[in-house]
């Protein structure tokens, strides 16, 4: 998988001092229907055993079509942000891309405005792809 070895790059240039879940389950609130797996997650926390808040970046991976994970994206960054809240632990901005592998989207979302990059990133730009991820961690981390 293209996903995984760019994900772990991230986490290797962050001396593993944040973590990285896959397909792991993240119900934060069933009643909003927050409910479910997330493919990926980077949380600013070190502990590999438990998701921990402050959760910053969520992966959606999709096997074609870009479009079709934006607003599962989007529930799982409005999980995050109210999942970072009950644990006392709010950061400004959760970030968010919708991947087929080869090609990424990204997201933001600050308060109650998300924000979608119209731009698709292809893996030939692959440090691109880890630029971007990396600024939203190392921004996070502020």
């Amino acid at each position: 998988m293209i996903i995984s070895p760019i994900l772990l790059e991230i986490r290797r240039k962050f001396n593993y001092e944040i973590s990285l879940f896959s397909g792991v389950d993240f119900t934060v609130d069933s009643q909003r229907g927050l409910n479910g797996f997330c493919d990926f997650i980077l949380s600013l926390s070190s502990d590999q055993l438990l998701v921990r808040s402050p959760v910053v970046v969520l992966v959606e991976s999709k096997n074609e079509n870009l479009r079709s994970g934006l607003a599962q994206c989007i529930a799982e960054m409005v999980a995050a942000q109210l999942f970072n809240d009950k644990n006392q632990n709010r950061i400004k901005a959760i970030y968010g891309a919708v991947t087929i592998g080869t090609i990424w989207q990204f997201l933001k979302l600050e308060g109650n405005i998300v924000s979608i990059d119209l731009s698709e990133y292809y893996i030939k730009d692959v440090n691109k792809i880890l630029g971007i991820l990396y600024s939203a961690i190392a921004e996070s981390k502020q």
